[in-house]
């Protein structure tokens, strides 16, 4: 079983929910990276998704597009991102999902690239700028390899869309909680539980909320309702904050509280509403 699946469903055992936080890879450094992933892991982190920086985001609010160009300048590139996961996933079990768009894989080959993603330990992909319309194939030969394709859902999703999403996307859903890019905010939406409904309608995979969980109280509230919820822009000005020179360990103690506090608050909230 695939390691994402196997997380949710023991999750829905438990009546628990998901905290996946959002990591810059190479961000201030690799090495950092490869360490901030077990500090999460060990925090409470139940999946973790690995962030490919890209000069051209369509997505990423201003402090992930400032941590992506930082690592960017600092040499990342995919083939060291494919390394390092293959060292955490010597050390860490924790399902690694691998947010990248659609670029990087069209210049690397769709098939050598689930292949290299696949076999360094990759559980999932996460594209936000590749369409359901254009996602076939890419989904076959995933899905032959073991990783779960994750795709998007919007607010402005007509109920046509969210259909094909669902058919789709395996692993779970991602479930946009605003329109606009990424970003630390704080409230989440007053229409998500409306929102959630409308996916639950045409889906039986888990929902997870990102885009504006930035405290244990967005946290909480988006857990009422869904059976999960993703942390990116928060977590990384977070680490920002607290990053001294290459002195990284209060940086890596605040990511760790941070994700404690999120765990503690989305735990308090019993299995999803039956919506």
């Amino acid at each position: 079983m695939n390691r994402i699946d196997a997380v949710f469903n023991d999750l829905r055992k438990s009546q628990g929910k998901a905290v996946i936080p959002y990591v810059t890879c190479g961000y201030p450094s690799l090495d950092f990276t490869k360490e901030l992933i077990s500090v999460l892991a060990e925090a409470g982190a139940d999946l973790i998704e690995i962030g490919v920086p890209y000069s051209d985001p369509v997505a990423d609010g201003p402090t992930i597009q400032k941590a992506s160009a930082r690592a960017l300048t600092a040499g990342i590139t995919l083939d060291k991102i494919f390394r390092l996961v293959e060292e955490i996933r010597g050390k860490c079990q924790v399902p690694l999902i691998m947010m990248t768009y659609y670029n990087p894989i069209y210049v690397t080959g769709v098939e050598n690239f689930i292949k290299k993603a696949a076999a360094a330990g990759v559980d999932g992909l996460i594209i936000p700028d590749l369409p359901v319309e254009e996602a076939g194939h890419l989904s076959e030969v995933a899905e032959r390899s073991g990783l779960r394709t994750i795709f998007l859902v919007a607010p402005t999703s007509t109920s046509e869309r969210i259909e094909k999403i669902a058919g789709i996307s395996r692993g779970f859903i991602y479930c946009v909680s605003v329109t606009g890019v990424t970003g630390a905010r704080k409230e989440v939406s007053e229409g998500l539980e409306d929102f959630l409904k409308r996916i639950r309608l045409r889906t039986e995979l888990p929902l997870a909320v990102g885009f504006g969980i930035s405290s244990p109280e967005t946290a909480c509230r988006a857990a009422e309702y869904a059976d999960g919820v993703i942390v990116g822009s928060a977590l990384i000005q977070k680490i920002e904050e607290n990053v001294a020179g290459e002195d990284y360990s209060k940086a890596l103690q605040e990511a760790a509280a941070f994700i404690k506090e999120l765990k503690g608050a989305v735990d308090s909230k019993s299995a999803p509403n039956d919506l």
